[in-house]
């Protein structure tokens, strides 16, 4: 299972005197920014030591996190260089959580839909033959949280479990770790669209077509409710992009 947010050091300014989480998060956030792009080296070791005010172990260890995201590659007397954006570990979660804190709402959205056009409804029709019966009621619990919810934050929980327990439902592992590993760019969507009024209630019948589709375990129903409401929640995307 994927670290939850609260528990990296590398997203939010950490306790105490510590500056490893510091330099992995700034370092991070300038290559998913763009800021540093791929083929440029890292800043020299001296130029961060002083900047930051650490020791070259810490220094390193630093790097050596970068080195395990995917981001950069560290070859000796070469320094540290940024890889090609096609071999970043995008669904790490501290990667994913820096994409999100730098790209502009809009190119997010459009890229996190993209993946969700091709990643949900697959997962709901193998979900609706593969589900076992503990599955699907573990699917309909979280209908019934989103159904109990009297706003959006507390729609949210529920709503993320509702997706996430889907691509469980498959019986594919890799297809349950793209779907727990996608729920914080699904958070950061879900509360965007919520900004959108009563958009929380108008979802439930579109949820509950999937659910239905589910335990009925027709495939074609299931994939085709996960579409209507990925459409509409695009429509939703827009109107709150529109409205900032």
């Amino acid at each position: 299972m994927p670290e939850r947010a609260e528990h990296s050091p590398y997203r939010t300014k950490p306790a105490g005197k510590s500056m490893h989480g510091r330099i992995v998060r700034e370092l991070g956030q300038r290559i998913l920014s763009g800021e540093l792009a791929p083929g440029d080296r890292l800043p020299p070791e001296s130029e961060l030591i002083h900047k930051y005010e650490v020791s070259r172990p810490v220094l390193r260890e630093a790097v050596r996190v970068l080195v395990a995201k995917g981001l950069v590659l560290s070859r000796q007397r070469a320094g540290a260089i940024v890889r090609p954006r096609n071999e970043w570990h995008l669904l790490d979660p501290d990667v994913l959580y820096w994409m999100i804190q730098t790209r502009p709402a809009p190119e997010f959205v459009q890229t996190l839909m993209g993946l969700r056009r091709v990643f949900e409804p697959g997962a709901a029709a193998m979900a609706a033959q593969a589900a076992t019966d503990a599955q699907l009621a573990a699917i309909a619990q979280a209908y019934d949280g989103m159904a109990a919810a009297t706003d959006g934050d507390t729609m949210l929980e529920p709503d993320l479990a509702f997706h996430r327990r889907i691509a469980e439902a498959t019986g594919n592992d890799l297809m349950a770790y793209i779907g727990n590993m996608m729920s914080l760019a699904l958070r950061e969507s879900i509360k965007l669209s919520n900004r959108v009024p009563d958009t929380h209630v108008l979802s439930l019948p579109r949820h509950k077509a999937i659910l239905v589709a589910l335990q009925n375990r027709d495939a074609t129903a299931a994939h085709q409710a996960t579409l209507l409401q990925l459409e509409a929640t695009q429509l939703d995307l827009s109107a709150a992009l529109a409205r900032d």
